[in-house]
């Protein structure tokens, strides 16, 4: 390619290859490079692979927020989740994303480190990009978000909560069922004295009043809560059976607000020499792969997260796309998967 050809010469002030360079290049008509581009079936294969091989030459990508701007579709959808260390999410994540990538969608992902305040400033961000759609993990309570959610018109879908009235579409399940079954599962299995090692979530908090509540019913004494706060990890669920030892000593059953808690609860359990489950039932929630390979393999409650987000992916895409959608609210199972540690 000689200098007179080479596109970079004749680069608008912004330093962009530009589709008009491309045809240029390709010695064909804008137009024709733009349909190239759009619609390959109406071009003819030998202008079509001179258009190709003049993008691969510039390393031309299409501006996709402009295309959007004239078709009305931008081909993005958005997710909020609270976190993707370690997390219950990913398999959720993973099926979205590989559900919309193979329909030719892409997927934007933005963290929100369950705090409602950053949660609300990436919606604001999210919004103003006008996505195709948008997922988002638990469902969005009265406030500004929520007003702004409807107002967009964009379609939306709540997901890994319950509620009667979403603000589109939801794919998730009951965390007061959760928290009912699980206490439910330990009176079945003989315990006395139940505690709760629980992280600061909203979620996480209703699961914790209903097994509560389901332990009281049983006739059993209060459940004995250690809050961890906002963190998370294996050192906090170490620390977390510390204090439980210390202010429940007779605690003999023990129900984590995720797998990771579980896991340092478990961890510490084994440095202390305290024997599970004979002296010590341990229960997580999410069961994140790994824990069904340690010693002891950990009891936690399974929820397909696969299902949620191909169904999720599904549902943005068919309002994206004018089809209906129906039934918009759907309830997903969850399950008890008892392992070594109870």
């Amino acid at each position: 390619m000689t200098e007179k050809d080479n596109p970079r010469r004749s680069r608008r002030s912004s330093g962009a290859i530009t589709l008009r360079d491309v045809a240029k290049l390709a010695g064909v008509a804008p137009i024709t490079a733009s349909r190239v581009m759009n619609t390959p079936d109406q071009v003819s294969p030998e202008v079509r692979q001179r258009v190709l091989d003049a993008v691969q030459r510039t390393g031309y990508v299409p501006n996709r927020m402009a295309g959007g701007l004239a078709s009305a579709r931008s081909r993005l959808i958005a997710a909020v989740v609270p976190s993707t260390v370690m997390s219950v999410f990913m398999e959720t994540i993973e099926a979205l994303n590989s559900t919309l990538f193979d329909a030719g969608y892409q997927l934007m992902l933005g963290q929100s480190g369950y705090s409602a305040d950053r949660e609300e400033l990436l919606l604001e961000a999210i919004i103003g990009r006008r996505p195709d759609g948008i997922f988002l993990t638990g469902i969005m309570g009265a406030g500004k978000g929520r007003t702004r959610l409807v107002a967009s018109g964009i379609p939306v879908v709540e997901t890994w909560d319950l509620t009667p009235t979403p603000i589109d579409m939801l794919v998730g399940f009951s965390h007061l069922d959760i928290g009912r079954a699980v206490a439910q599962f330990f009176v079945a299995k003989g315990r006395k004295r139940l505690a709760l090692v629980t992280a600061e979530d909203e979620r996480a908090a209703r699961r914790a009043a209903a097994f509560a509540e389901a332990a009281e019913q049983a006739g059993l004494p209060p459940v004995h809560v250690v809050n961890v706060g906002a963190q998370r990890s294996l050192r906090s669920g170490r620390d977390a059976l510390a204090r439980l030892v210390h202010e429940c000593p007779e605690a003999d059953a023990v129900f984590c607000s995720s797998d990771l808690l579980a896991v340092g609860v478990a961890t510490e359990a084994r440095a202390r020499q305290i024997a599970v489950p004979g002296r010590l039932a341990i229960m997580g929630f999410g069961d994140v792969p790994f824990v069904a390979d340690m010693l002891p393999a950990l009891s936690t409650v399974q929820i397909n997260g696969a299902h949620i987000g191909r169904l999720a992916a599904q549902y943005l895409m068919d309002r994206a796309e004018g089809r209906e959608v129906d039934p918009a609210v759907v309830q997903v199972d969850f399950s008890i998967v008892e392992r070594d540690t109870t």
